[in-house]
């Protein structure tokens, strides 16, 4: 709702080299402000894509759909309730009977796009599959791909084609074998739309930077994506760097696999580079070599680059070792980049449950282990909770509930009381188990 701030962020984005802006839209006012935030954009020759981020709720997909130039929705909340996380049971025709309800609720909200000429994207999130798809499928690979071709098959009988497709993880071996179950079942279907790809919650600094290298340079490096996004705890335009760098290794990185790959011998993979900037080494050596890790061709890494301390290098292969689920070494980060949800700050939390954390493994050992996730909302913050340790996950304004996997321990803290209460509930459970 904030016109002026949204405008200007979208600037710092494009001016960055952002090719498409995505806001989240939570209601009908949000959705229809973007006519405001659309305008002053194009009147400052800004011709940007804007996309607009719909959960919860069809209608404002609609509403979306005759204002901006892509609508994004998620189809474990588009016509299916909220999560519960509990079992649910469905016979046959109670599941076939749930299909056609989003085939009648989708269909006139294709027409709408026809009508616009707005494209969707199709965003499935591991953190928000549905309460149905998981009764069926489970957490699964499959169950992420089944909620996307359900949405997908009504597009080709309806002759709907601008649709591009996005099947995020915040865990690169779920992340990455999804999308390529995902173009498996297309290709047996006779589909071939476009992929977006991403590492959802990636989290922040080097160690956000080398997951996303991991999961989406798995993938560019296969010729597998169109579009994709750096999913970074920081200023969105933070983002776009990295993303154009792991655009522009392609070519480079998918060489260097193939010669990583030759090398393999004793479970150990070696893999050398001649970078000077240590960000463009952390950036190609993860997008080179993290499939081989994904696929557990090997378990070891040995990194070569002359002009870096063998220590770093060390701690650099580690880094790539844990985002690609091989080893863990230090505490894990699962944070969400932010958005209009958001009703905390962001990146001052991380830093304090970052400080807080370490403070507590200088004397216990077993922080170090940890898997802690922090989410802005609650649209994925629960389900990526399942692959976290425990969690902080924004409820409203001021307030933050806290979590031990998917299950909420405490709700609607305040904001101000939150990290304490978050570490103290750590401690006192690391002791009782």
């Amino acid at each position: 709702m904030d016109t002026e701030g949204s405008v200007a962020q979208t600037k710092r984005i494009v001016d960055a080299g952002g090719e498409i802006v995505r806001f989240t839209t939570q209601g009908q006012r949000e959705a229809l402000n973007m006519k405001n935030i659309h305008e002053a954009l194009r009147a400052e020759g800004y011709d940007v894509p804007l996309v607009a981020d719909v959960h919860f709720n069809a209608a404002v997909a609609d509403t979306a759909a005759t204002i901006c130039e892509k609508v994004r929705i998620n189809p474990g909340n588009y016509v299916d309730p909220a999560r519960t996380f509990k079992k649910l049971e469905y016979t046959d025709a109670e599941y076939a009977d749930e299909i056609k309800k989003i085939e009648d609720r989708f269909v006139p909200f294709l027409n709408i796009c026809k009508e616009h000429g707005t494209a969707i994207r199709i965003g499935v999130n591991h953190g928000s599959l549905s309460d149905r798809i998981m009764s069926r499928y489970g957490d699964t690979p499959e169950g992420m791909v089944e909620s996307c071709m359900e949405f997908l098959r009504i597009c080709v009988r309806e002759k709907f084609k601008d649709v591009i497709i996005s099947i995020k993880a915040s865990n690169t071996v779920v992340m990455v074998c999804t999308v390529r179950l995902l173009v498996a079942q297309m290709d047996k279907e006779g589909m071939a739309f476009p992929l977006h790809l991403g590492v959802t919650e990636a989290g922040e600094g080097e160690d956000g930077r080398i997951k996303s290298a991991v999961g989406i340079g798995a993938l560019l490096c296969e010729g597998i994506g169109d579009t994709i996004r750096v999913s970074l705890s920081e200023a969105p335009e933070s983002e776009i760097p990295v993303a154009k760098k792991l655009v522009d290794s392609i070519e480079e990185c998918a060489h260097l696999r193939k010669l990583a790959k030759g090398t393999i011998c004793n479970d150990t993979v070696e893999v050398t580079l001649h970078e000077k900037n240590w960000e463009d080494l952390q950036l190609k050596a993860a997008m080179a070599v993290g499939a081989l890790f994904i696929d557990q061709l090997a378990h070891q890494l040995v990194i070569k680059n002359a002009g870096f301390a063998e220590d770093k290098l060390i701690e650099l292969a580690d880094s790539i070792l844990q985002a690609a689920r091989i080893k863990f070494v230090k505490t894990e980060y699962v944070s969400c980049p932010g958005c209009g949800r958001t009703l905390y700050n962001l990146e001052e939390t991380i830093a304090r449950i970052r400080a807080a954390v370490s403070e507590r493994a200088k004397t216990d050992k077993r922080f170090t282990t940890l898997k802690i996730g922090i989410m802005g909302c609650i649209v994925n913050g629960p389900g990526e909770m399942a692959d976290a340790d425990y969690g902080y996950v924004g409820a409203g304004v001021g307030r933050v509930s806290l979590y031990k996997r998917k299950v909420c321990i405490e709700k609607n803290i305040p904001e101000a009381e939150a990290v304490e209460k978050l570490i103290q509930f750590i401690e006192n459970d690391l002791s009782n188990s």
